[in-house]
């Protein structure tokens, strides 16, 4: 297979993410500025960190705090597939602080490598998003798609990608409450059914009054009083759909309107708020089971 890699980086936020699969590479010890989390998808790596030696094989998080010394080796001659995500010590301070967690500083996970299953999915939900990509564990090869981050701002991406974030945070943290009670996780702090419903039908308010336009998950926060977590998480409770899920639903269905009064496929796609028409394409499939092109054509009677 040979040695490769993808790299994509957020130009809004301290966000960055890598893909790749190294069989001759191997790192020199270095630390990165950012907390940086990692799925192994194949193969294995071995590294320093922390004083000890640790292998992370298929499925295992790596978890570094900004200034981890470490390194990183394949750790046979099969090389080994990963991702890793680099999120900025100010944006994780951010989601932190939303779901009210313990002060940023402290190592993520007692060691820097984990069986976490929960960890490993978001984190790769995450990284998806960001490279575009869907692969799953033990997915060999780049996939070359291009990606969101490509093509300049897009309020329902950067909606969706601090969601997927905020996800990641909940379940290291539910991971690390887990190990250190052996009774089991206490839950995250809840709000009250009457807010609930108060803040979530408030964020589908300015979601609703905002039609097509970039709604971020900052203004949600903003509009609502409480932070990007409780919003996330009354939206989920109240509607069974995230934020940014609404958000995409009110554009399928505004192209979908537009394709029923005629509007070209592409044009609609832009209008609506999507990157381009593959993007509304995928999307139009996902929810109606059949492309733009054929809604429209169904609309046309026997000649």
């Amino acid at each position: 297979m040979g040695d490769w890699a993808r790299y994509r980086r957020s130009p809004d936020v301290p966000l960055e993410v890598m893909r790749a699969h190294f069989e001759r590479h191997a790192y020199h010890r270095h630390a990165h500025d950012t907390y940086s989390l990692g799925v192994t998808e194949a193969g294995a790596q071995t590294f320093t960190c922390r004083g000890g030696t640790f292998t992370s094989a298929g499925g295992m998080v790596m978890a570094f705090n900004p200034d981890d010394p470490h390194d990183g080796h394949a750790a046979n001659r099969l090389g080994f597939t990963y991702r890793m995500v680099h999120i900025g010590p100010e944006l994780m301070a951010g989601v932190l602080r939303d779901a009210a967690e313990r002060p940023v500083g402290l190592p993520l996970f007692a060691e820097p490598v984990v069986t976490a299953p929960e960890v490993a999915r978001r984190l790769l939900d995450l990284s998806n998003a960001l490279l575009d990509e869907t692969p799953t564990l033990g997915a060999a090869g780049p996939n070359r798609q291009g990606s969101p981050l490509d093509r300049g701002g897009n309020g329902l991406a950067s909606l969706r990608h601090d969601e997927l974030l905020t996800r990641v945070v909940w379940a290291i943290t539910r991971h690390s409450r887990r190990r250190a009670s052996p009774s089991g996780a206490a839950p995250l702090a809840r709000v009250t059914g009457a807010d609930v419903v108060r803040v979530a039908e408030r964020a589908r308010a300015v979601l609703d009054e905002a039609g097509l336009a970039e709604v971020s998950a900052g203004r949600l926060a903003e509009a609502t009083g409480r932070s990007r977590f409780t919003v996330y998480r009354s939206f989920q409770a109240r509607y069974g759909l995230s934020p940014s899920d609404y958000q995409r639903q009110l554009r399928v269905r505004a192209a979908r309107r537009m394709l029923g009064d005629g509007v070209p496929a592409a044009r609609a796609a832009a209008l609506a708020g999507f990157a381009d028409q593959s993007h509304l394409n995928r999307w139009f499939l996902r929810y109606f089971g059949i492309t733009p092109g054929a809604f429209q054509r169904a609309l046309v009677g026997p000649g």
